[in-house]
């Protein structure tokens, strides 16, 4: 298994300086000038840009900042934002926390319901409630995030008045209450305001649920999929044909074998969703990084938009390690492949 895994991790290696080379040049193919864009709009004084395109590195040629930055990050350092003046770790995770909360949020409620659903419809093929299922799988895979947003809010916050529109907490009713490491949940629990962290779970209700409509309805497909090709295996009827009970064959025999199909779908979901959630930070206003990163584009922040970019990359391919992880370890074969 060390093995395996030390595999995976040098594969890892020429992905990451790919990510640093792609991030460094793209952001710098897009049109602006990065010290215009943070001394304002009024004309600048050729003197002062000069002296700000120096303090700031943007003066040497690309190859030496592009060496510097590879440096930079294989020291740890990571930089500080043009604008604020602010590390940029600092404000990544305090970004990506509430991201990363969101997240698991939206896959907790996507994959419990997904993998119910779809061994619910593969185990009553051909029946009502298999295209019933289907069906709303198939509808919740094709509903824009940006559509199911606003009449999620428009039902269930302006018309129900049930839970609340946007943010993450009521900040007019818990003005002492800060997020523990960027995370809400921990920092409204940790908090001595009664009713912090119930608030806080209202807010969170309404995006992961429009966060987890499409991987919910791709794990209900795939799960329905993986257990109809497993079910009809040979060694599944000679489980059968021993009169193994229904319930034995299904935890025992299928469940095990099927869920290579559901980890791989549930890991290529999550990272999804990591990366993909700023429709979502946008309708409900989240603090998340999406916006982060967006605000750090529109300003031209190099150091925001590189190091965020290839942060959330990483988180990414840690994800897809662990898939990979569970992958040998559901299987023996593939980590002795």
């Amino acid at each position: 298994m060390f093995l395996f895994i030390l595999r995976r991790l040098l594969i890892l290696i020429p992905v990451y300086l790919g990510l640093t080379l792609s991030t460094f040049a793209m952001i710098r193919m897009v049109p602006g000038d990065a010290v215009e864009v943070m001394m304002g709009e009024k004309a600048v004084d050729p003197a002062l840009h000069a002296a700000a395109m120096q303090r700031l590195g943007l003066d040497k040629p690309l190859p030496i900042q592009y060496f510097n930055y590879l440096k930079d990050i294989f020291t740890g350092n990571f930089g500080v934002s043009f604008r604020d003046r602010t590390p940029v770790l600092d404000d990544f995770l305090a970004h990506f926390v509430p991201t990363l909360e969101l997240a698991l949020c939206a896959m907790v409620i996507a994959t419990t319901l997904g993998i119910a659903l779809g061994i619910v419809a593969a185990l009553k093929r051909g029946s009502w409630l298999d295209y019933t299922l289907m069906s709303g799988a198939l509808t919740g895979y094709s509903m824009p995030i940006y559509l199911l947003g606003p009449i999620l809010t428009g039902l269930f916050a302006h018309h129900l008045g049930w839970l609340p529109v946007s943010g993450v907490i009521s900040v007019f009713q818990f003005l002492d209450v800060k997020p523990f490491y960027g995370s809400w949940l921990l920092g409204s629990l940790m908090s001595n305001q009664s009713g912090a962290f119930l608030d806080v779970l209202k807010h969170f209700v309404l995006p992961s649920i429009a966060l987890s409509t499409i991987p919910l309805a791709m794990i209900a497909r795939m799960t329905r999929s993986a257990f109809l090709e497993v079910l009809g295996e040979n060694y599944v009827r000679t489980a059968k044909a021993k009169g193994l009970s229904p319930t034995r064959v299904i935890l025992v025999h299928v469940m095990r074998n099927a869920l290579i199909t559901v980890v791989t779908v549930v890991g290529l979901q999550m990272a999804t969703l990591l990366a993909g959630a700023i429709l979502t930070e946008t309708i409900f206003s989240w603090p998340g990084v999406g916006n982060w990163l967006l605000d750090g584009f529109h300003n031209r922040d190099y150091p925001i938009v590189q190091n965020g970019i290839l942060l959330v990359a990483t988180s990414l391919m840690l994800v897809s390690l662990l898939v990979d992880i569970l992958y040998g370890l559901i299987n023996p074969r593939i980590r002795h492949a």
